[in-house]
This record gives C-alpha cells, structure tokens and sequence, in this order.
C-alpha cells in the first residue's frame, strides 16, 4: 500500500510537468498494486535520478521514486533525455539483481549534465 509521501510526491510530479497525466495515473495504480511478497529487512526502497548541470551545480531533474514503481519510473526517467549510451535497461536488470548505492554516474561533456542513479 503507497504511503500518503509516495502519493504526494507523484502528484508534485505531475504537477511539475516531470510526468504527463496518463503517466502518474499508470504511478499511482502501481503504488496500489499488493507486492509480491513482504519487503526484506533492509532492502532498497526508493530509486533516485539526480540531473545537474556540470558547470554550475544546478539541479536540472530530481526524482524519487518507490522501487514498486521501477519499470513506470525507468521509462518515464528515459523521457529526460537520458546520454545515448545509457543502458536503461541494462540499470533495471541490475537492480532487480540487487544492485543498491550509486549505480550511475555520468557526465555528458557535450550537454553539460551530469547524470546520478541510485537505489537505497
């Protein structure tokens, strides 16, 4: 069951125009649906982009997402313009590998960002 923060957090994203309508609809349903089986004690929770402008710091895209909603998530983080050599899909089969900490850390010389990926 989504906690009301979990909620509230894909309606700022909405809200923020991060995800479309349609998109947080397909979030919130999935935040609803029963897991498969209890979280383990100590297991990730939550997936987080972090997009910052390499030269002056700036955040571009912050998203935090429930693991719950990691293949919506992927697919919509996809959206922001994630570098061309960025394995999407490669990253989610990691994580549901167990991959956890900082997974990704990219910088994209040619647009000026630098791209962070982390489960905890």
């Amino acid at each position: 069951m989504a906690t009301e923060e979990e909620r509230l957090q894909i309606l700022e994203m909405i809200q923020g125009g991060q995800v479309t309508a349609e998109e947080g609809a397909k979030l919130l349903d999935a935040l609803e649906q029963p897991s498969r089986g209890e979280r383990r004690e100590g297991s990730p929770r939550w997936f987080r982009v972090r997009v910052t402008d390499i030269n002056t710091g700036k955040s571009k895209v912050n998203i935090n997402l429930p693991m719950k909603v990691l293949d919506i998530g992927a697919k919509i983080g996809a959206k922001f313009g994630a570098p061309a050599d960025l394995d999407i899909e490669g990253i989610v089969r990691a994580i549901k590998e167990g991959a956890e900490g900082k997974i990704v850390d990219v910088e994209d010389i040619e647009d000026g960002e630098r791209v962070e990926i982390y489960v905890e």
